[in-house]
């Protein structure tokens, strides 16, 4: 079997195991395995071939934990607006219970509503901030 199909075995191995577990890095490492059976198709000794699958391979991961790195986390999904549409929507509160909580009705459905810690409960029209279970966790406008 030539070399160069070891390493197109090698690159698809870890594509499928990518595909398993969702581990985007074991793409990169792939990367590296094809450009090693190009090194082979090329020529390259064994010597060459791996040090070329070392190198992009290696270079690949590191370049995309750079790239992750520098972007944000993701919000949780019970604040994430891409998630929960409800987030940021404006609802009417009326009157605050004494325990911090108040009835509002929204899309159809009366709701629990929680003022977020550090607000003092106010009526009036309050933004969704949050979503936790089947509460919405507002913020006053």
């Amino acid at each position: 079997m030539a070399e160069s199909t070891l390493w197109w075995l090698l690159a698809g191995g870890a594509i499928v195991a990518e595909l398993v577990t969702g581990t985007f890095y074991l793409l990169m490492l792939a990367l590296g395995f094809a450009a090693a059976a190009l090194a082979s198709y090329a020529g390259g000794s064994t010597v060459l071939q791996t040090l070329v699958a070392s190198v992009v391979g290696g270079g690949a991961v590191a370049v995309w934990h750079r790239v992750r790195s520098k972007h944000p986390k993701n919000l949780p999904a019970s604040a994430n607006p891409d998630v929960n549409l409800d987030i940021g929507e404006t609802v009417q509160v009326d009157a605050w219970n004494a325990d911090g909580t108040a009835q509002v009705h929204y899309r159809g459905a009366n709701w629990t509503v929680l003022h977020r810690p550090g607000n003092v409960p106010t009526a009036g029209p309050h933004r969704v901030a949050e979503v936790i279970g089947n509460r919405l966790l507002v913020d006053k406008l």
